[in-house]
């Protein structure tokens, strides 16, 4: 077997898996609390665990010295080395150098970018060469593969859709964007959008499952800003299929799906008849070390 190592260092939690690169299949698995915040003396203590983690699982293979893939929040430099700008949070992982602090080949890809990969490689979107991913929570990110090739950008940027302007008239973002995807429909956003009615989006959605008219409307409202950034994103990327992720998307189901695709009917450019399929992620928690492992294949 040729194994590997993927870790996805998440701001709640460190999953782990050990893979065999040939079949893309998980051999063994770990998570671990991220402990974002502590410290032992000068290095975080997410570092330590994912050390750990590395360390047990080459025991597992027998003490072989592996290539280890990590995603994490934040713009990837574009050697693999770390994660050069995560400004707010993670603190200690902006610009941490994974190969020299581990003693081994290490390549770090945006948590993202490695969950898409990870849906192509043995997922929702298995064998597509044309995909994007969006995903609902907190706030909104997405991935794109285009062409058989992940799309990083010049910069690493590539795949921000949350940050995709639907109202140009609306309050700025985070990253200053107008009226952005995320403010839209990230549960960061919830309480704004629902007039204080919801703690979260999954307390929106029980209220609109038990046929809440103002949930049912702020939903939807939502879901309208989501289809049109779709549209707009397929006359773009002309995808083979669109992938919705998080926590937002898996735990909505058909009260997302069902909507969308309504929505979706009277926005997409249809050449044809043709008609962009939607699909929910498949591997949750597992994406994002699955496809880190994926992505050692992109080392040149």
């Amino acid at each position: 077997m040729s194994l590997a190592i993927g870790i996805d260092l998440g701001g709640t939690n460190i999953k782990a898996v050990l893979m065999d690169r040939e079949t893309g299949l998980v051999q063994a698995s770990r998570s671990r609390p991220t402990l974002d915040g502590e410290w032992v003396e000068d290095v975080p203590r997410f570092a330590l665990s994912v050390r750990e983690l590395v360390l047990e699982f080459e025991t597992l293979a027998g003490g072989e010295r592996l290539p280890v893939g990590l995603s994490a929040p934040g713009l990837a430099r574009p050697d693999g080395r770390c994660i050069e700008w995560m400004p707010g949070r993670m603190h200690g992982l902006e610009k941490f150098d994974w190969s020299h602090f581990l003693q081994r080949s290490v390549h770090v890809l945006n948590d993202a970018h490695a969950a898409l990969l990870g849906e192509v490689w043995t997922g929702a979107a298995k064998g597509c060469q044309d995909v994007f991913m969006v995903t609902l929570g907190t706030g909104v990110g997405g991935a794109i593969f285009s062409g058989g090739r992940l799309l990083k950008g010049a910069i690493g940027r590539a795949g921000h859709l949350g940050h995709l302007s639907t109202d140009v008239h609306a309050p700025l973002d985070l990253y200053g964007t107008p009226g952005s995807l995320e403010v839209a429909i990230g549960n960061k956003t919830i309480q704004q959008r629902g007039e204080g009615r919801y703690a979260n989006t999954h307390v929106l959605l029980e209220a609109l499952t038990a046929g809440d008219a103002h949930a049912e409307a702020v939903w939807l409202e939502s879901v309208k800003h989501l289809a049109g950034a779709l549209a707009s994103l397929i006359n773009v990327l002309d995808p083979e299929l669109i992938i919705l992720g998080g926590g937002i998307a898996t735990g909505a189901g058909d009260r997302l799906l069902k909507p969308l695709a309504e929505k979706l009917a009277d926005y997409e450019w249809r050449p044809g008849g043709h008609r962009v399929p939607l699909a929910l992620a498949k591997l949750g928690d597992d994406a994002g070390p699955v496809g880190s492992v994926r992505g050692l294949a992109e080392v040149r």
